[in-house]
């Protein structure tokens, strides 16, 4: 008996470390598919001016990405460019990411300009669709470029010009685009210490992306590609994920070698916030419900009760002031739009014959004009809608004006003044004075000559509580 319990306990033994071999095995040996690099490849999309939505929808889909374990990131762009401050978001959200990102300017005729190239720099591979570009990344500042244009020397105190250059020692020349105040000599330096360290993190031309900054430079695909400022060109996402294809690149302190030929694709759409964000920071929209917001306010002000227009106008007007506190806002402009449209609405309730209305439409025009702080393509207000609120406030302030004009021109109505050569009735014979009826009240009458009961005398002349009448 204590033989069998021996035999069935070795067994039970074996039997247990059959199975905890079997565990390991298990879970040292991957599934065939992981060996063979299947996953998925998240697609990314930057379309259109680059701003405080974008940031946040690709700083989201990024950790999004990490999280699933996504095994690699491409961002489709085409921009004209964006804010500054959106821009590094976005690089620090890509420089941080444990997920390779590919930059994939597509489709053909798309563009990777100003913050765009930035952005390109970022990422671990570069790649262009055929008839594409990227460049002009020099920053834009504020106000636009000096007068004259890029490049152009003002003949003051620092033009080449006005400097003595000793005798026979070469003349001194500028690159082209060179800045002229030191403001913009800052802002430039550091935007071409900035690319220079991206290039140099990805090994990339550097001396290109100095010259993108300094001089506005672009290059085509092709021209990109022979610089060394892209890695790889691809007629569409499929041809981009072969050529991907046993790649190499360096994240973070690893070097990973792609495997993209099995991975599957998806694309990460932003969600309605971010959707809802994207509308409410177009700075045209922006600006329009602040206008509104404003009248609605001060409409609500001079009709209390009216209750419609200070709702409408309390919603706008939050939502414009989120929206200001996101995007790059000059504060004197803002002051101004208000200030102009406070003037236009007063002009309804003080007799200044349009000089309140036209002080308030210039200093409307003025602040809207310099409200937001950029040149950058699609991140300004359309000046369609400038005018137009211009040209209400223009209509308003000359309905007034004619209205006032008309009833300066027309005969008194009210007062003394209107009841001279108005007719009264005669309520008894008198001859010097007596009493009348005018306007349903009996009046003292004075009258040089006598009149008669229920005659029609017309009035000369008021005083006080007498009226002077004489025959009709």
């Amino acid at each position: 008996m204590k033989a069998v319990l021996r035999d069935l306990r070795r067994r039970g033994m074996l039997a247990a470390l059959l199975l905890v071999l079997a565990l390991t095995c298990q879970v040292a040996v991957p599934p065939a598919s992981a060996a063979a690099g299947g996953g998925t490849v998240a697609i990314l999309e930057i379309n259109g001016a680059i701003g405080p939505a974008t940031s946040r929808y690709l700083v989201h889909a990024l950790e999004t990405a990490q999280q699933r374990g996504t095994r690699l990131v491409v961002l489709e762009m085409d921009t004209p460019g964006g804010l500054d401050s959106a821009m590094r978001d976005i690089i620090r959200a890509i420089l941080a990411s444990s997920v390779p990102v590919v930059a994939y300017v597509s489709p053909s005729g798309a563009r990777a300009a100003s913050a765009g190239t930035y952005i390109l720099y970022a990422c671990h591979v570069a790649a262009m669709a055929p008839a594409t570009n990227l460049g002009a990344a020099t920053p834009v500042p504020i106000g636009g470029e000096p007068e004259g244009g890029p490049g152009a020397s003002p003949e003051g105190k620092d033009s080449p010009a006005a400097r003595k250059v000793p005798e026979g020692a070469p003349p001194e020349s500028e690159p082209p685009g060179a800045p002229h105040t030191a403001m913009e000599r800052k802002v430039v330096n550091d935007a071409v210490a900035y690319i220079r360290g991206l290039a140099e993190l990805r090994g990339r031309n550097a001396d290109w992306a100095e010259q993108a900054v300094r001089g506005a430079a672009s290059l085509s695909a092709n021209a990109a590609l022979q610089q060394k400022v892209i890695d790889l060109i691809a007629r569409d996402l499929p041809d981009l994920l072969a050529r991907l294809d046993g790649r190499e690149v360096h994240v973070g302190n690893r070097t990973e070698k792609l495997a993209t030929a099995d991975l599957t694709v998806e694309r990460i759409k932003p969600d309605w916030r971010t959707q809802l964000l994207a509308v409410i920071t177009n700075p045209t929209v922006a600006y329009g419900l602040m206008v509104i917001g404003i009248w609605g306010l001060l409409l609500e002000g001079y009709n209390p009760g009216a209750v419609l227009p200070g709702v409408a106008g309390s919603i706008c007007l939050l939502i414009a002031l989120f929206a200001f506190q996101i995007l790059s806002v000059n504060y004197a402009g803002l002051a101004l739009v208000v200030v102009g449209t406070a003037m236009i609405i007063a002009e309804f309730f003080f007799p200044t014959y349009g000089s309140l209305g036209v002080g308030g439409i210039i200093a409307f025009v003025v602040g809207s004009l310099i409200l937001f702080d950029t040149d950058v393509p699609g991140l300004s207000i359309g000046r369609p809608l400038i005018a137009a609120f211009a040209t209400v406030g223009a209509l308003m302030v000359g309905g007034i004006v004619y209205m006032g004009t008309r009833a300066m021109r027309r005969p008194v109505a009210t007062g003394a003044e209107a009841m001279i050569g108005a007719s009264a009735e005669v309520v008894a014979d008198f001859d010097g004075k007596g009493k009348v009826r005018y306007g349903g009240e009996l009046w003292n009458a004075r009258s040089e000559r006598p009149l008669r009961t229920g005659e029609l005398a017309r009035i000369i002349k008021v005083e006080g509580l007498t009226l002077w009448v004489e025959p009709q």
